[in-house]
């Protein structure tokens, strides 16, 4: 994913209404430290990012320096919730499983109660280019911080040196109940709301390769009408570019 390619981020997170909600610095510095301890005592890459600020403090353990990314100890700051760095290594086949679980998580946890949230996580395997250009195998995982009316205002990824040495295909990871272990069986979950009819419209002639120009002609709506629809079908898909959405929409039998 190149610098052009991306958007404004997903309605979705960055979209949720954060009017008379704040973050106390004691509170931010709590959850700074958190992430560094992470990547201290696990040597992992611990990003925080903050969905109000659009923000993220990226701490560096010992996997950074397996990936090629950063030395270990290092610290980071961008103006973005997106791990580019980490992106641009992921596997691609494995790239678009990682959007589908965040986005199946995502609106898991808004069909909970909201004291229940905190109780859950994501976690998944991905290859990672190191920095021998060799794909090895990463323990991913994800967790939010609730807000008190319910938006999930701070989100911590955590990569991981994994001890498994491949990748199913059909592992697309899972939503995991700490406080009692169970794994959610998102397979069971609809998602076939997510897109609107238009929508779907629009991406399936994307998928064949068509501009906008010529989806605008075939549909008997304006170009500015369709970019406004191919905008809001990647913000709802968590993912920057038309390809990314056409393959997360297929794993989700979207199209």
């Amino acid at each position: 994913m190149s610098t052009q390619e991306i958007v404004q981020l997903n309605e979705e997170l960055l979209g949720q209404s954060f009017d008379n909600e704040s973050l106390g610095s004691d509170e931010l510095i709590e959850c700074q430290k958190i992430a560094t301890t992470y990547s201290l005592i696990e040597n992992s890459i611990s990003v925080l990012s903050d969905l109000k600020e659009n923000k993220s403090y990226i701490y560096y353990g010992g996997v950074a320096t397996k990936l090629g990314i950063a030395d270990k100890g290092d610290i980071k700051i961008i103006d973005s919730i997106w791990e580019e760095d980490l992106f641009n290594k992921i596997h691609p086949d494995d790239l678009p499983k990682k959007h589908l679980l965040e986005l199946q998580f995502f609106y898991f946890l808004k069909s909970i109660p909201v004291n229940k949230r905190g109780n859950y996580y994501i976690a998944s395997e991905m290859r990672i280019l190191d920095n021998s250009e060799k794909y090895v195998v990463i323990h991913h995982r994800m967790f939010y911080l609730c807000t008190a009316l319910g938006n999930l205002r701070l989100a911590l990824c955590l990569y991981n040196n994994s001890y498994k040495k491949n990748v199913s295909d059909n592992h697309n990871g899972f939503i995991i109940d700490s406080s009692t272990g169970d794994i959610i069986d998102i397979e069971k979950k609809q998602y076939s709301n997510i897109l609107s009819v238009r929508e779907k419209e629009i991406l399936n002639l994307v998928d064949k390769g068509k501009p906008s120009k010529e989806i605008a002609e075939t549909l008997s709506i304006s170009k500015n009408t369709v970019d406004r629809h191919r905008q809001n079908i990647l913000e709802k898909l968590r993912v920057k570019n038309s390809h990314e959405a056409c393959r997360v929409a297929k794993l989700m039998n979207l199209l």
